[in-house]
């Protein structure tokens, strides 16, 4: 695909040659903003470069491989970066557009060394995450800022929710949970037992109410009770269950009745082992409510760990946050820099 590259003539090199060699290195950092990737702390003191390990061994190591010291800078090598990115569910779209920005690189710096073919990758893979790199920030002056919780079974939904609710309060906001997923009895119990752990309010009915109007009734409780942030949860669904998916448009239309400006964030979760079904999934959604937020769960049991960048160049949402383990603090607020350089530095 990329036919861009000669062999190089070696006959005019001298004793110059590590000079300026340098000197295309520094330049291409200059350009690149790179630099040797440090190890990543997370705030909880556990390294992300370690929660990460599966995809580090697994992506990471196969990237890096590409890059040895005696390694040619050919179409070859631009083939076999491809093909480890596409592996590694980076996405079509994504890897064309690191590849090409990695390649054009090349060119323009002229640059002779892997090592520094190697920092203009990892650069434009960042430049790429950097796009989707937007923490959530409450509105204080919505009361109760609502944030209304998307995805189909299996990913970690309510456990996020959970996770995010004891983020906030951390931080000082008073915080309440909505059941809104009436469909399972053990999810409202799962959420009930997890607002009891954290001390945290959980407005539930019974398995088979409506579940618009059980996160009405949420938001009017939290109004009452000046409650900072109501986190609703919502069933489960596959993103091809129209019905379902249908039932989600009126949650939003019921919400507005309440505040018209709500909700204020609606995050879908998706497990970041699934691939090109994460992209099917954002898009349905999307499509069914507007999403404004991203959580990509169980980032450390996959040795692929692209998918991230294919979300971020099919779809620009923002990635709020990326699970890396089952701790409560083991949510992380998605920071482009530190996952790049956890996964590839």
């Amino acid at each position: 695909m990329f036919k861009i590259f000669k062999k190089k003539d070696n006959k005019n090199k001298d004793n110059n040659e590590s000079l300026a060699e340098n000197s295309a290195l520094e330049q291409a950092r200059s350009e690149n903003q790179v630099t040797q990737a440090p190890k990543v702390v997370s705030v909880a003191g556990k390294k992300l470069d370690v929660q990460l390990e599966k995809s580090r061994q697994g992506f990471g190591k196969k990237v890096k491989n590409l890059f040895s010291v005696n390694k040619t800078i050919d179409d070859d090598l631009f083939e076999d970066i491809e093909t480890t990115l596409l592996m590694a569910d980076v996405g079509a779209k994504a890897t064309v557009d690191i590849v090409e920005k990695t390649s054009q690189s090349v060119k323009r710096n002229n640059l002779g060394n892997t090592q520094e073919v190697y920092y203009a990758l990892m650069n434009h893979m960042l430049d790429l995450a950097q796009t989707v790199e937007n923490p959530l920030v409450v509105d204080t002056t919505k009361q109760p800022y609502v944030i209304l919780v998307v995805g189909v079974n299996g990913v970690g939904k309510t456990t996020t929710i959970a996770k995010i609710a004891r983020k906030f309060k951390q931080e000082g906001k008073s915080v309440m949970l909505a059941a809104g997923d009436t469909f399972r009895a053990a999810a409202v119990e799962q959420l009930k037992t997890w607002g009891e752990r954290e001390d945290i309010p959980v407005v539930a009915q019974s398995t088979g109410s409506d579940s618009a109007s059980v996160i009405y009734d949420a938001m009017s409780s939290a109004k009452s009770r000046n409650i900072d942030i109501l986190i609703a949860d919502t069933a489960g669904r596959l993103h091809t269950q129209s019905n379902l998916m249908q039932e989600l448009g009126k949650i939003s239309r019921v919400m507005k009745k309440n505040d018209e400006t709500a909700p204020h964030e609606t995050l879908i979760v998706v497990d970041g082992g699934t691939g090109q079904n994460a992209i099917s999934q954002i898009k349905e959604f999307n499509n069914t409510t507007k999403l404004s937020g991203i959580a990509i769960t169980k980032l450390d049991g996959t040795a692929k760990g692209g998918v991230l960048f294919n979300l971020a160049k099919e779809f620009g949402i923002p990635v709020r946050f990326i699970g890396v383990g089952e701790k409560s603090t083991d949510l992380k607020t998605f920071v482009a820099k530190d996952f790049v350089e956890a996964l590839l530095g």
